[in-house]
């Protein structure tokens, strides 16, 4: 067994990232052009990757504070093509259970490993397929699809690599779900193929992976976990007049009507306050039953009723 190698399911908590073995680089450039906003992001993620699960607090904040100067381009990555890799002391699902667990503590969010003892994914492929087949039909319910996706894996154990799971998050998404299927076994794999292709040609390594572009000559990229601030500077080095939209807290409740969900570390995140202090506000409306909840072994999350 080679220790070397990389392994993309022994996610590095301390970096941030889930990292594929590495292939050959492209050395060609790639223009980012922005369609509609003065600044494009591109998101390399994977509905599987822990560390891209992390960054959703502050990839959430981001959107709420400056949302209207960036569009984003979901990407999917492709982190577990099968069961080949054998490195990291990862060989089997079971190798990966502890392990999802640790990156649960490190990143404050909900993730319970305990998925791959009970109902194994044999690959991330399905999930990232039927991502795209969701992008076909809408942008906005893809995004709240592959939320599911990942509260279904982290929260409830279900294997987003089998049909019955992936078509449940999209009728909680509202996607049409016969379109879906005809897409997924067509269209949306020559998708998820050009997105690996076009990884390859960025040097995407691992996941997360943003690449933000102003559409002109201007490129920076954030790679990894990273705190809310590297996301928002590199926002402000490419668009220097942009201008922080002020998050309403008066009422707490209100900030269910745009996200459904919340975990207490992205309630924390998007109002700058401590884990405790969110966890406390969530209970008391839990209390007062105006939220529900949801408990694992590590963490919570909330919802509206």
């Amino acid at each position: 067994m080679n220790e070397n190698q990389t392994n993309p399911l022994l996610c590095d908590p301390v970096s941030g990232t889930c990292e594929m073995p590495s292939g050959e680089k492209s050395t060609e450039n790639v223009a980012i052009k922005s369609e509609n906003k003065p600044v494009k992001i591109i998101y390399y993620t994977d509905p599987i990757c822990s560390s891209c699960w992390g960054i959703e607090p502050q990839l959430r904040k981001l959107k709420l504070e400056y949302g209207d100067y960036f569009e984003i381009d979901y990407r999917m990555g492709g982190l577990l093509p099968d069961w080949s890799y054998n490195s990291g002391g990862i060989s089997k699902p079971a190798d990966v259970a502890h392990h999802w667990d640790e990156a649960s503590l490190h990143y404050e969010m909900p993730i319970d490993g305990d998925v791959w003892l009970e109902d194994p994914l044999d690959s991330s492929y399905p999930s990232c397929i039927a991502m795209k087949a969701a992008q076909i039909q809408s942008k906005e319910k893809a995004v709240k699809f592959m939320r599911i996706l990942r509260e279904k894996l982290y929260l409830e154990k279900k294997n987003i690599a089998k049909w019955e799971n992936i078509e449940e998050a999209a009728k909680n998404a509202s996607l049409d779900i016969q379109k879906l299927k005809s897409d997924y076994e067509t269209d949306a794999k020559k998708l998820f193929q050009d997105d690996l292709d076009l990884a390859r040609k960025l040097g995407v390594r691992g996941f997360p992976t943003m690449f933000f572009s102003d559409g002109k000559s201007n490129q920076l990229t954030v790679y990894g976990f990273k705190s809310y601030t590297s996301y928002e500077n590199a926002l402000l080095a490419l668009f220097p007049d942009i201008k922080k939209k002020k998050i309403a807290n008066e009422n707490p409740l209100d900030i269910f009507q745009i996200y459904p969900t919340l975990t207490p570390k992205e309630f924390a995140v998007i109002f700058a306050i401590s884990s405790n202090e969110a966890t406390m506000i969530l209970e008391r409306l839990f209390d007062k039953g105006e939220l529900n909840k949801k408990t694992i072994k590590n963490g919570s999350l909330y919802s509206v009723k």
